[in-house]
């Protein structure tokens, strides 16, 4: 009988996918019900229907596990509403489709954020969101201002709005609004970048 390990790889790897993804899932869902990020591993591993060791081979601990799964939340459905940095028109509806994502799940990020990894959380946010920002601030000023400016600015910009986005979440006013919260947070745009800010949309029954 001839052995073939490449045959037998991808389909291993395709069980790390599913059981990654099956866990991830399973503590959005379990920390979502609880509100608390304090949910136990073995309660995940058992909704996700695989073994602690699993969990344990896989990510490691209970923060890594949490913060692996907010990213990969944020990757799934927000990165690709806001992915179009180039396009200066549509930066409200960016900010406003961020303001419906992190309303939609505040019960899993306010838990997250009030937990021991909000720190990992929020740097790996950044990392994310920096790059997007550093292609509207290069849009913006074209090569008028240099690298480290950029950098500076972006950094500067990313972090004020990571900010001002955890204070809404954690201790914003139950239900959260985001079209309000997006209305101040392009109030704030000009002020930061030099950029005019847009003309918000408004329904015609609230009068402009």
């Amino acid at each position: 009988m001839t052995f073939e390990p490449a045959a037998i790889a991808p389909a291993r790897d395709r069980r790390v996918r599913r059981s990654r993804a099956a866990l991830m899932q399973a503590t959005i869902a379990l920390v979502t019900e609880r509100g608390t990020a304090a949910v136990p591993l073995s309660e995940i591993a058992e909704t996700a229907d695989v073994s602690r060791q699993v969990v344990y081979q896989q990510f490691g601990d209970r923060d890594t596990l949490l913060l692996e799964a907010a990213l990969d939340l944020v990757r799934r459905e927000l990165l690709p509403e806001i992915a179009d940095a180039a396009d200066l028109s549509a930066r409200q509806n960016r900010a406003l489709a961020a303001a419906r994502h992190f309303a939609e799940h505040r019960v899993f990020y306010r838990a997250v954020l009030t937990s021991s990894c909000a720190f990992g959380l929020n740097k790996a946010l950044m990392g994310l969101f920096l790059p997007l920002n550093r292609q509207v601030i290069t849009r913006l000023h074209g090569e008028r201002t240099d690298p480290e400016l950029f950098d500076d600015l972006a950094l500067f910009v990313t972090g004020g709005g990571a900010a001002f986005i955890n204070a809404w979440v954690v201790e914003g006013e139950d239900p959260l609004d985001p079209e309000e919260f997006t209305e101040r947070l392009l109030r704030l745009t000009p002020v930061v970048t030099g950029m005019r800010p847009p003309i918000i949309a408004h329904d015609e029954e609230q009068g402009p």
